[in-house]
């Protein structure tokens, strides 16, 4: 899907083996690794990667912090923790689109020009990926209305499941 200049695709596939600028790290907020895509990114791109991870100090919910790849294809990781679901009621939607958000503007001011995502939130944080979806997809429309070196995002699925809801997403978003 064409947004203005910014090419926007769902794919199937393992996103430590991506070779784009930048790779989104659904991290927790120690950012020292963890399970699911955290703990993948982090198994592949090596000790360097926790190295630096331990000096930034953390991050809160929402927030995004940058570092090198080290093993890993792309250029950089940007580290993101997502929020929790508890029920929808605790700011969850806001703290969702802040991820992608800053992730966006993170990578644009590193003078990227692609950007791989996961479905930040919905493993074991249990953001129900319909909802998911559709915050990533307003944050990435938003994006693409204003001038910067992006011209790719990616969101990078791990099961054919979760690509299903994020390609049906894009063609509801889309019409």
């Amino acid at each position: 899907m064409q947004l203005g200049k910014l090419q926007l695709k769902v794919i199937l596939a393992d996103i430590t083996t991506l070779d784009v600028d930048v790779i989104v790290n659904a991290a927790n907020t120690s950012l020292l690794g963890g399970g699911g895509v955290d703990g993948a990114i982090h198994r592949a791109a090596g000790p360097g990667l926790l190295q630096e991870c331990r000096t930034l100090g953390g991050a809160r919910t929402g927030e995004a912090k940058i570092t090198g790849a080290y093993n890993l294809p792309a250029k950089y990781v940007i580290h993101t923790p997502g929020p929790v679901w508890h029920g929808g009621d605790s700011q969850e939607a806001y703290l969702l689109a802040k991820c992608w958000r800053n992730c966006l503007h993170l990578a644009a001011e590193n003078n990227c020009q692609s950007i791989a995502f996961p479905s930040i939130s919905t493993g074991v944080y249990r953001f129900p990926i319909k909802v998911a979806a559709q915050i990533a997809l307003g944050e990435i429309k938003d994006f693409a209305s204003s001038p910067s070196s992006i011209n790719s995002v990616t969101i990078c699925c791990f099961s054919p499941k979760d690509q299903q809801i994020y390609q049906q997403a894009l063609q509801t978003f889309k019409g």
